[in-house]
């Protein structure tokens, strides 16, 4: 190389290095930002897949001490339902785990639960020689006519997307959290303070299955009114407040707004009236619209945090707002829920009605989505502890309702009773847990001759 050659070489390397020493500083100066490689997020996957994974009673986490013999009962009142079904009829309706496990059917057929029902109905007609052997006996039945099943997500990556050298994405744990019956003043008028009136269902509201009109909508619901022969969307929750069903819809009572959210949230309560009369309320319908925690929208906004987002602190949040604060973070939610005064419970001591139609029993009735679950199907939750929200549960469960808020198959929300010290703890509880349905076994014969499940990995039960 000439001596310029190199001159020109030694030039170029010097402009290079300032340059990449110039570019240092302003990108760590903040004048630059670094270039980022852009998070991997669930649009680099495919759409969720259900995946069922048959398990060992073993494998249940806490399943030897859990007293099975309290949950019989409480199945008892799904068998009642189930019973009067035509033995070859869908135990879930509204079944829809998805095309990749083509017709098999986690629910099976009513006959598939008969058994079943069978003997938990001999289990409370039969004198044990105590409570250990009445619980060993009432976890054997479960043992004999049901095998566990969990139900997984699976995402994969896309084959030409930027997460398409990772493994695939397992979702197996889903929210855990917990509602009761709330008690609240109210009033038969109207007055300043209790303002929000508790209306009945609207004459004219019309709640379409669409599963009855195509099979793969199956647990799809749409809710409107009916105008020169189409169906219309209801009013949203703004609108009912501005007075869209004024002089149309009858009010139960009369109660304070923040009050009101919370009875909607719940879907049931306790009215405590003026003269000391108390009325029972129970979900009648809703507007159809979407549901929107408003929980959610708090965290949003950096008011609240995952970690502190909890019915006390949203409660508390409401209260110190402005009146037109509280109001439109209320409304936020477009859902809008109607109720029925509940005057025929026969058994006052249980909760409200439940989507089964059966009354809900305090730590054992479960809220699920029912394209997953059936009612009355057992579903086993491990919930481990979390400091100052969660104790630990290790409890069989009947699914015997549902909830705007309970979406998919990693989803469930514990009733706990009514009252104060059921909603102090309903609040507070937000944990992750496993859902193990207890299938009957006609059913899981099905399902495996329909290569429809996996053998999970084993884990030694306490």
């Amino acid at each position: 190389m000439s001596r310029f050659g190199q001159i020109l070489l030694a030039l170029a390397l010097v402009i290079a290095v300032a340059a990449a020493s110039a570019m240092a500083v302003l990108v760590f100066g903040g004048a630059l930002p670094p270039f980022i490689r852009p998070p991997i997020t669930d649009r680099d996957f495919t759409p969720p897949e259900i995946e069922l994974e048959r398990l060992a009673f073993s494998d249940l986490e806490g399943w030897r001490r859990d007293n099975q013999a309290s949950a019989i009962p409480v199945f008892l009142r799904s068998c009642d339902r189930l019973d009067g079904l035509d033995k070859d009829a869908p135990a879930n309706p509204m079944e829809t785990l998805g095309a990749p496990l083509g017709a098999a059917s986690l629910s099976g057929l009513a006959a598939d639960w008969r058994e079943a029902c069978a003997a938990a109905r001999a289990h409370q007609t039969t004198r044990y020689a105590d409570a250990t052997a009445s619980a060993a006996a009432a976890r054997a039945l479960f043992e004999v006519y049901f095998r566990p099943v969990k139900i997984v997500r699976r995402r994969r990556p896309l084959p030409d997307g930027p997460a398409k050298n990772l493994p695939d994405r397992i979702e197996a744990a889903g929210l855990v959290t917990a509602y009761f019956e709330p008690v609240y003043e109210a009033s038969t008028f109207r007055t300043a303070e209790r303002s929000a009136p508790v209306l009945k269902r609207p004459a004219d509201l019309v709640t379409v299955e669409l599963g009855a009109f195509r099979k793969e909508l199956a647990g799809e619901r749409l809710a409107g009114f009916v105008e020169e022969g189409a169906l219309k969307p209801y009013p949203d929750h703004r609108a009912i407040n501005g007075g869209a069903l004024d002089g149309a819809v009858a009010a139960i009572a009369w109660v304070d707004p923040n009050d009101l959210l919370f009875l909607q949230i719940q879907g049931s309560g306790r009215l405590r009236l003026q003269n000391g009369r108390e009325v029972r309320v129970g979900f009648d319908g809703h507007n159809g619209r979407p549901y929107t925690a408003i929980g959610r929208i708090l965290i949003e906004r950096g008011i609240l945090t995952a970690e502190t987002v909890s019915m006390q602190t949203i409660r508390a949040w409401l209260a110190a707002a402005s009146p037109d604060e509280a109001r439109l973070l209320r409304e936020a939610n477009e859902s809008y829920v109607f109720f029925r005064a509940l005057d025929d419970l026969p058994d006052p001591d249980l909760g409200p009605y439940g989507a089964d139609g059966v009354q809900l029993t305090a730590g054992r009735s479960l809220a699920v989505d029912r394209r997953y679950y059936p009612m009355g199907a057992p579903v086993w939750l491990a919930v481990p502890p979390v400091e100052g929200r969660t104790p630990e549960i290790y409890r069989l469960f009947i699914a015997q309702d549902t909830g705007g808020a309970i979406k998919g198959p990693l989803r469930a929300d514990i009733f706990l009773g009514s009252g104060t010290r059921a909603g102090e703890a309903a609040g507070r509880l937000r944990a992750e847990s496993e859902m193990i349905a207890l299938v009957p076994r006609a059913a899981i014969d099905r399902l495996a001759a329909a290569g429809a499940l996996a053998r999970s990995g084993a884990r030694r039960a306490r």
